[in-house]
């Protein structure tokens, strides 16, 4: 199987999409029900190489940006996309010597879709105060622009010393709202990705890399 493309078959079976056998297989009453939805085909876009080369650059531009203090730096990670990205970051953050708090709220515009519904909703609220601390928002992937501009108003209302954004991916042509981010991975074609947190529908969150979803007719 190729690094830059992998094709998703039916569990144990090395057949085809198009093929008869794989047809007939899926059309069986005992295939679970997600075997019947169109075949996914994974493009591999950023290397799992290139993710970890990434987080350890972020890493040194935030703590480069944030003077040391005796209170850790908040990492307010956005669930549930961001989980990967916000262990990874913490862990070189604490390489270069500087400690951590991880918290997390989450936030949701997407309803098992490849496009965002528009409408923003905090399904769990952050749990401490972020009075006076130096706060960094944890995101996965900055699209639309909706979810964090909504998230940088929210929270600072709650006057943080300082308010950043670091997100590992940006669509610069999927934006609709401008918001600042000060801290942004790679630049991404306006493509639905998965992969290291992301998902579709719950799935594909554990892969290494980020991968184009491509779903074949």
């Amino acid at each position: 199987m190729k690094e830059a493309e992998e094709t998703l078959l039916a569990p144990n079976f090395n057949l085809s999409f198009a093929s008869p056998a794989y047809l007939a297989f899926v059309a069986s009453p005992a295939v679970p029900w997600y075997l019947h939805k169109r075949p996914m085909r994974l493009e591999v876009l950023i290397s799992h190489d290139d993710i970890k080369a990434k987080v350890k650059e972020l890493a040194t531009e935030i703590s480069a940006s944030i003077p040391p203090s005796d209170e850790p730096i908040i990492l307010l990670g956005i669930l549930k996309g961001s989980v990967h990205f916000l262990s990874d970051l913490s862990r070189m953050l604490w390489e270069l010597g500087r400690e951590c708090q991880l918290e997390f709220m989450q936030v949701s515009s997407w309803h098992g879709t490849t496009s965002s519904s528009g409408v923003v909703q905090i399904k769990k609220d952050i749990d401490c105060n972020i009075e006076d601390r130096n706060v960094v928002i944890i995101e996965d992937i900055l699209d639309t622009g909706r979810t964090l501009s909504h998230l940088r108003e929210l929270l600072n209302t709650r006057r943080p010393k300082s308010l950043q954004i670091c997100a590992l991916l940006s669509k610069p042509d999927a934006k609709v709202v401008n918001v600042e981010c000060e801290y942004i991975g790679f630049q991404i074609p306006n493509k639905f990705v998965v992969g290291y947190g992301l998902d579709f529908d719950e799935r594909y969150r554990n892969l290494q890399y980020i991968a184009v979803l491509h779903q074949d007719e």
